[in-house]
């Protein structure tokens, strides 16, 4: 095998294991340690690398969920801080705690990085939640719901011609058909439409809420090689954020993410999959059109968060899906997206591609 296309960074880097729980509506029975000790065996199984042999540990995950602050440090007990870590931690998606680990990775302080996130979402209201996301002076105090606001972006797509309700229906429908093959997915198979949520979004429009943990293994050069028979090499990684206010942009279009594909090399050869986290299915004709992405392209195989959208993790996981497709050979080139806050608001992506064969 020869490598992949010539990197723009300091060091190749490459996803070399993913893991992640089944997702549920509830699980009251579990705390975040012991949801997250299971997958974090796993990844590190899948490479043989025991805790203590990893470089650099990052998490992702929110004090608003967990309704505590600091609560990602009770985590760390599922990864075993002694003899001491390098550690941090993002309050952010996973996606952007696999960002920081690349950072690590690329100034040469770590050769390895296990990075890991998780999501309780059934406690509480995650739609009144996610207003504490809006400007506090303007937006926030009027409490609109992410729901609500999904719905906004719709009718604008909905409006400008871009979209009509059957088409978000086909949206969902493919993304639940997709889901039958994936064992971790929250719901999966044909799932009614259902009642309007807020018009124009019906319930099979929405994500699910829901409970879990992703993880994955990042390392450098050759003992990615060593660690995996066919890496996911993260040839460009960026990421990029609108304007707080969403009077001040367009909701039918997303320039932060197509700013961040074209620093990511997206555009530089043809991509065979797209893992994008598109929350609601108006979201997915946006990150279509920002990614220019055609109907070759297999989009959100694995579901995508129509199918199981754990908050503070589904990002990360459009990260594993596409790369678990290189591992096992069904994807050359593939792009991951991931998002968070309202109606897009920011944006990271990232451009994987296998060895050649």
């Amino acid at each position: 095998m020869t490598g992949p296309r010539t990197s723009r960074y300091a060091r190749d880097v490459a996803v070399v294991a993913f893991a992640q729980s089944d997702h549920l509506r509830r699980t009251d029975e579990l705390s975040e340690v012991e949801m997250v000790m299971p997958v974090l065996h796993q990844v590190l199984a899948a490479t043989g690398l025991k805790a203590g042999e990893i470089g650099f540990t990052c998490s992702g995950s929110s004090d608003y969920l967990a309704g505590r602050a600091f609560s990602f440090t009770m985590t760390l007990d599922g990864v075993g801080a002694w003899p001491p870590i390098s550690e941090s931690h993002v309050e952010m998606d996973g996606a952007w705690a696999l960002y920081e680990a690349w950072v690590k990775i690329q100034t040469g302080e770590a050769d390895t990085a296990l990075v890991y996130s998780y999501g309780k979402s059934s406690p509480g209201s995650v739609r009144d939640v996610l207003t504490r996301q809006l400007d506090p002076y303007y937006l926030a105090p009027l409490w609109p719901d992410s729901v609500a606001l999904a719905a906004l972006q719709a009718q604008a797509l909905v409006d400008a011609g871009e979209t009509d309700e059957p088409a978000l229906a086909a949206i969902a429908a493919r993304s639940r058909a997709d889901a039958a093959a994936n064992p971790h997915a929250q719901l999966r198979g044909a799932v009614p439409q259902g009642d309007y949520q807020v018009r124009p979004l019906r319930t099979g429009d929405c994500p699910p809420v829901g409970d879990g943990v992703a993880a994955v293994i990042l390392a450098a050069g050759d003992l990615a090689r060593q660690l995996c028979e066919r890496p996911a090499w993260i040839t460009g990684i960026d990421h990029r954020i609108e304007a707080h206010g969403l009077g001040q942009r367009d909701l039918t279009d997303s320039p932060s993410t197509r700013t961040a594909a074209r620093h990511a090399g997206l555009f530089d050869a043809p991509v065979d999959t797209a893992e994008l986290h598109a929350p609601f299915s108006s979201q997915e004709v946006v990150l279509r059109k920002a990614l220019g992405l055609g109907d070759t392209v297999a989009v959100n195989p694995s579901g995508g968060a129509l199918a199981a959208n754990p908050m503070m993790a589904a990002g990360l996981i459009r990260i594993g899906e596409a790369a678990a497709r290189i591992h096992r050979g069904a994807s050359d080139r593939a792009v991951a997206h991931a998002t968070s806050g309202p109606c897009l608001q920011q944006n990271l992506v990232a451009v994987l591609e296998g060895d050649t064969r």
